[in-house]
């Protein structure tokens, strides 16, 4: 995983050496930037382009919410974690769709927490990026960028796509990556190779080892390298355990 960049805004030096203490006691974060006032924050983030801000809500002049609302038109916009000393100002900073945020005294277990989350791009850089989303199965990979470059993984090593709300997760033997696609546009242009399973899941014909029941009667199939199991609709399942009936004799032939 690679080392997360920060940057923190505060007009208060004190507040800005304990948060950079904290920071860099953890694995894989490096303060790269401090700022002392509202008024250079945006040219500086933007010349730094860290992948997260420390944020002060309250600062003399701009506050913090107006300079996270201009952060965010940035072409990708840092992950945005709000600190402030005034509970009042938690609600704003939270609908704000920042990645967190912290009242003052920062606990160091809630600053891990909120660096954590901020390591999933925000629906403000799944907006930026969403021109920059490839799926080709022509050239057979799938492909996106995130905070840390363009990850590629070979449509061959997907072992399944998931989706959950407005993303997609993709499942695959080195990890996971989220893109935007939806799994509509996924199986018009993968139908030769995977199979719809459920309303949330679109399987990779290749991994899948076999078919189990649950005790509650629902199904799922088992996945090879893979120690979760995918679920099968009650509507689907029919015509998925036909064509895993398919898979396994054309398997077995081929040995």
């Amino acid at each position: 995983m690679n080392d997360m960049n920060v940057v923190i805004v505060d007009d208060e030096p004190l507040a800005r050496e304990r948060l950079r203490r904290m920071v860099e006691t953890f694995p894989g974060y490096s303060v790269i930037g401090e700022i002392g006032n509202a008024r250079d924050a945006l040219a500086e983030v933007g010349d730094l382009k860290p992948d997260a801000v420390l944020l002060d809500v309250h600062m003399p002049g701009v506050d913090g919410l107006e300079i996270a609302g201009e952060l965010s038109r940035n072409e990708l916009p840092p992950a945005v974690i709000f600190v402030t000393a005034h509970s009042e100002h938690a609600l704003s900073a939270h609908n704000s769709a920042c990645a967190g945020y912290l009242l003052k005294p920062v606990r160091r277990d809630d600053l891990a927490a909120a660096l954590m989350r901020a390591r999933q791009p925000s629906r403000a850089q799944f907006a930026a990026l969403a021109d920059q989303v490839d799926i080709g199965t022509a050239s057979g990979y799938v492909s996106a960028r995130t905070r840390e470059g363009i990850e590629r993984v070979a449509i061959r090593d997907i072992m399944y796509f998931w989706a959950d709300h407005k993303y997609t997760s993709v499942f695959h033997l080195h990890g996971e990556l989220l893109i935007e696609q939806s799994l509509a546009q996924l199986e018009q242009s993968l139908a030769e190779t995977f199979v719809r399973v459920h309303r949330k899941a679109l399987v990779a014909r290749a991994h899948v080892t076999g078919l189990k029941y649950n005790d509650d009667g629902s199904a799922a199939l088992t996945i090879a390298h893979h120690h979760h199991t995918v679920p099968v609709s009650r509507r689907r399942l029919a015509d998925v355990r036909a064509l895993l009936a398919d898979e396994l004799t054309n398997r077995d032939s081929v040995q």
